[in-house]
């Protein structure tokens, strides 16, 4: 992949660079960070000129590899103030590399209110009017552009939230079946992509060669033991694929770090309704549309996707995770699947993502405006924001802004982006994760759960705070390496106990571009990611203060197990330390 597309939104033209040797090696994550720091000014407006949004498949997109699908957008962030990566997989990021494209740059803002779309194929990339899908919702957009490019095309798209600029605001990619449930949600990139006017990008592949492999029988190789690792390890190749990410609804429930009425509990008594379980139970007994096992890009063989159907077997959202079920079912004490689903569909339409959706109803129930355990509430309060009310346009803005507005304290965010699914009580290593990562509240930066809750990789009590700043600051080292790779983030699981797994990783690079890439190259390709993205952020304005998470998380104890947080300051300010 050498060709990298510019696209100037002032002047509306499109130019085609050569990949500069110094991105050569880079993909995904690392390639989109490195082009926010050398090009964007850290203390721009992110909703301005200055701002870009950049679009990047992984090094390993579009070659054999298992679950190589994954690309990145980057830019930084309005919803947080910090650099942004979001990670999500679809078909558009295979469908690039074999367009040979190496990475997206948009810049400039245009300077008449008309919508445009990007097309991009094997032999040029042009903008053309999008005049025809502006207003309308992913779903209809998706559907709209294969009638016309051709069934099939990758879609990457925004919502009406995305065309108002709103902070939750993601980038929605299709699956192979044109669903437009796989979103770049967390950041707000979409709001980025919606300030320079661009409401979709389409990309072509018809008569696109492979990916340029050096070494292609070393490749096969490599790609083969991956594989094998993939389906041998109990968490990728069992539980996953038979029950999707929603299988941790009840491990975590279980375990008592399952956030409940807004982080009030750590189990909900209704998780059996919105588990990975019951899912997969009605998706079976429906019929219909319905698919327990889905995959979001040609490839994966973990397939932890699902497609949910309604009473009727008609499809109804594609997928319900794991942070879905929780964040508008157990967070919101919403125990009926089928109500999750429905406000995972309004949230994929309007184009917003779920875990700061969720966590902004529950902080709008706590300002009064919706009722914990009335689903209807939440249904009406989330409505608004495709409907562009006043109130919607706060919700659509998350939790942080809404809560300032109304008067609420309880609003759990870092950096003024929503906690995800885990509580950082109880599951103390993800809690140092949310505090320090370069991105504010992400569990996917560092997934700790792994060691805490589900005992890959090592063994460390959730309950205490030994070993939890090293867990989460190596997690969080690897997690940037991988997303940089393409391969999906599941694949780290498998690795943490089956060595040969990343030991194949460095041999599909290595095999790639006729190199010598090794295990230790990775983890330093992940420190220098972790150190471009914090360079970025301390030029924004970002110190240590600001890796700090919400203080009811020490002044309140979380039930069942009745702990609080209570890793110091001092603490957390030692996971960048030795890095």
């Amino acid at each position: 992949m050498d060709r990298i597309i510019r696209v100037d939104m002032t002047t509306l033209k499109v130019k085609e660079e050569k990949c500069p040797a110094k991105y050569a090696l880079l993909g995904g994550r690392s390639l989109t960070s490195q082009i926010v720091a050398d090009e964007i000014q850290a203390t721009c407006n992110p909703l301005g000129p200055l701002n870009k949004l950049i679009a990047a498949p992984g090094v390993l997109s579009g070659t054999s590899a298992a679950c190589s699908g994954r690309m990145s957008f980057g830019g930084k962030s309005p919803l947080t103030g910090t650099i942004k990566e979001s990670n999500v997989g679809g078909i558009a990021s295979q469908k690039l590399a074999k367009n040979n494209v190496k990475a997206i740059i948009i810049e400039g803002e245009p300077k008449d209110n008309k919508w445009h779309l990007l097309k991009v194929t094997k032999d040029g990339a042009e903008l053309v009017s999008a005049d025809d899908i502006a207003g309308l919702g992913t779903y209809a957009t998706v559907e709209k552009l294969w009638n016309k490019h051709g069934k099939g095309v990758g879609v990457i798209s925004i919502g009406p939230a995305g065309e108002e600029r709103m902070a939750n605001a993601g980038i929605s990619v299709c699956d192979p079946e044109g669903g437009s449930g796989r979103f770049a949600g967390r950041g707000g990139l979409g709001a980025v992509m919606g300030s320079k006017k661009l409401k979709a990008i389409v990309v072509d592949d018809a008569g696109a060669g492979k990916v340029a492999i050096k070494d292609e029988e070393k490749f096969k190789a490599a790609a083969k033991i991956f594989s094998q690792v993939l389906l041998k390890h109990p968490v990728t190749g069992e539980a996953l694929p038979n029950y999707g990410t929603a299988v941790l609804v009840n491990i975590l429930n279980e375990a008592g770090g399952f956030p409940t009425r807004n982080f009030r509990n750590g189990r909900f008594a209704g998780a059996a309704g919105i588990s990975g379980e019951k899912i997969a139970e009605e998706c079976k007994s429906r019929g219909g549309e319905g698919k327990a096992v889905h995959v979001c890009h040609p490839g994966c063989v973990i397939r932890c996707s699902n497609i949910f159907p309604d009473k009727n077997g008609k499809s109804l959202c594609a997928p319900v995770e794991y942070e879905t079920a929780w964040s508008l079912g157990g967070n919101l004490e919403v125990g009926d699947i089928d109500s999750v689903a429905i406000m995972n569909r309004i949230c994929n339409d309007v184009g917003i993502d779920t875990i700061e959706a969720g966590v902004t109803l529950a902080v709008a129930a706590e300002a009064g405006l919706a009722k914990f355990g009335d689903a209807a509430s939440f249904i009406k309060v989330l409505e608004e924001v495709g409907k562009k009310t006043p109130l919607g346009r706060i919700v659509g803005q998350g939790a942080a802004v809404l809560g300032k507005i109304y008067g609420i304290t309880r609003v759990p965010v870092v950096k003024g982006q929503a906690l995800p699914a885990y509580d950082p009580r109880t599951v103390k290593g993800i809690g140092v994760t949310y505090a320090t990562s370069t991105m504010g509240a992400d569990h996917t930066a560092g997934y700790s759960v792994c060691q805490n809750i589900l005992k890959v990789g090592g063994d460390i009590n959730p309950l205490k705070k030994e070993g939890q700043v090293d867990c989460s600051r190596d997690m969080q080292v690897a997690t940037a390496a991988v997303d940089a790779t393409g391969l999906c983030l599941f694949v780290a699981i498998a690795c943490l106990d089956m060595p040969e797994g990343l030991q194949a990783i460095a041999d599909m690079i290595s095999a790639q571009y006729g190199i010598t890439f090794t295990v230790p190259d990775i983890i330093e390709l992940g420190k220098s990611i972790i150190r471009t993205e914090l360079k970025f952020n301390e030029a924004a304005g970002f110190n240590k203060n600001d890796d700090r998470l919400p203080e009811f998380f020490d002044l309140e104890t979380c039930p069942p197990h009745n702990i609080n947080f209570g890793i110091t300051p001092a603490e957390l300010d030692q996971v960048w330390a030795k890095l």
